[in-house]
């Protein structure tokens, strides 16, 4: 980006705050939960609601709408040079099985609260500015996380994502076909000249300090994994209990050490077991298969290197004592991101503009913009949510705080747009 300071055309303008909240609660009905929460896994009937009803809020302040082959939704506004590459904003509209209504959503719906305010007041910018809609970011439902913005950046190839299954073998193809988004532009080839993210925190950094704004400078290292331990199916009542292969039990002792290891790592680590499958899941049967995830994260990747190690180690070790078979895979490895410089300090302006609190912030969840980072210049910006609580039915923020985030993520844009080299 090149460019000077100073107040330019179009920084009076603003979201409205009402609308962005009235967009939020009425899209929570598309796989709203009797919590209040949502269940919108990708690909599904749900999914496929809220799509259509996003792509008809676009058309309706003059966009037009397509998506790619793996279903990304982008929602163009043209700009006054429409050769040039679009700015583009964004994330997600899939959520947990017990979500929350901000996860995401908030920085799709904030993007929509950015066109409509640029619709309302007529301005023109430079850029085209388009609004992304990304695929199966969760993980949720299709494993890994990310996984079509990954492939728009180059991570997987097309055939992989459209390969992988669900928990009850539904491959990602036939599911996207299924709602009916598989498009013919082929993912990865839609051009970008730079990205901005929206997003709640996900944690308690925001809100305990009073801060509205997170300029988020990068994103920590992740690394998931897949173990399956293969014990031996025996009755519980007649198996001694030392002579039993209880894949369970190891399986118990294992999530210990995966805890052991983030603790040993920290103030900055963290690991967690959040999927645990036990067969054949009988009470008056010892277990005789387990099939679990760990996830790994530290800002530093040779930190995450150092954990798997002691990881690994601990968990073969623990099978051999427990006579259980173990394999383990790695299934995804998304290394420590550093957003572009430019793109921040555009945020850290409209903060400054607006005079919102703000304070810099790595993010401790994985995101879209991890993977955009590599193929744009990108950046992300905070809004606190309550408790730091997410993936969570009683995730929740503020109205304001929202209106804040979709503010800042407005003017950085037109920053942006003001700045970028064509």
């Amino acid at each position: 980006m090149s460019g000077t300071g100073g107040l330019r055309k179009g920084d009076n303008i603003t979201v409205n705050g009402a609308a962005l909240w009235d967009d939020i609660l009425h899209t929570a009905r598309f796989g709203g939960t009797p919590k209040g929460g949502i269940r919108r896994l990708t690909l599904t009937e749900e999914d496929r609601l809220v799509r259509a009803w996003f792509e008809a809020a676009c058309r309706q302040v003059g966009c037009t709408v397509t998506h790619d082959s793996l279903g990304n939704q982008f929602a163009r506004r043209p700009g006054r040079d429409d050769s040039l590459p679009p700015i583009t904003i964004g994330s997600h509209l899939d959520t947990q099985p017990t979500g929350g209504k901000f996860d995401g959503i908030v920085g799709v719906l904030g993007g929509l609260a950015v066109l409509r305010a640029l619709h309302a007041s007529g301005h023109e910018t430079r850029h085209p500015i388009e609004l992304i809609n990304w695929t199966n970011e969760e993980g949720a439902r299709f494993a890994p996380a990310m996984l079509a913005s990954g492939v728009f950046a180059g991570v997987f190839t097309e055939q992989e994502a459209l390969d992988k299954t669900d928990r009850a073998g539904i491959r990602f193809e036939d599911a996207l076909v299924g709602i009916g988004y598989r498009g013919s532009e082929p993912c990865g080839q839609h051009p970008v000249s730079a990205y901005f993210e929206l997003h709640i925190e996900q944690g308690p950094i925001l809100e305990a300090q009073h801060k509205t704004i997170g300029i988020v400078t990068g994103v920590q290292g992740i690394r998931w994994y897949e173990v399956t331990l293969t014990g031996r199916d025996s009755h519980a009542g007649s198996t001694p209990m030392t002579m039993r292969a209880d894949a369970l039990l190891a399986a118990a002792r294992m999530i210990e050490a995966v805890n052991q290891v983030a603790l040993a790592f920290g103030p900055d680590a963290v690991g967690t077991v959040g999927l645990i499958e036990s067969r054949p899941n009988s009470r008056n049967v010892v277990p005789g298969e387990v099939f679990f995830t760990i996830d790994l994260r530290h800002p530093d990747d040779t930190v995450v290197v150092r954990m798997e190690e002691a990881m690994r180690a601990k968990v073969a070790a623990i099978a051999a004592e427990s006579g259980v078979g173990l394999a383990l895979d790695c299934v995804w490895d998304s290394p420590a991101v550093h957003f572009d410089p430019a793109c921040i300090g555009a945020v850290r302006r409209a903060a400054e503009s607006f005079g919102y609190p703000a304070r810099d912030i790595v993010s401790g969840a994985g995101h879209d913009a991890a993977y955009l980072a590599r193929v744009t210049p990108t950046t992300m910006i905070f809004v606190p949510c309550a408790g730091g609580l997410s993936h969570n039915e009683a995730e929740s923020a503020e109205p304001g705080d929202v209106t804040a985030g979709a503010n800042v993520l407005l003017r950085a844009v037109l920053d942006a747009d003001a700045r970028l080299d064509a």
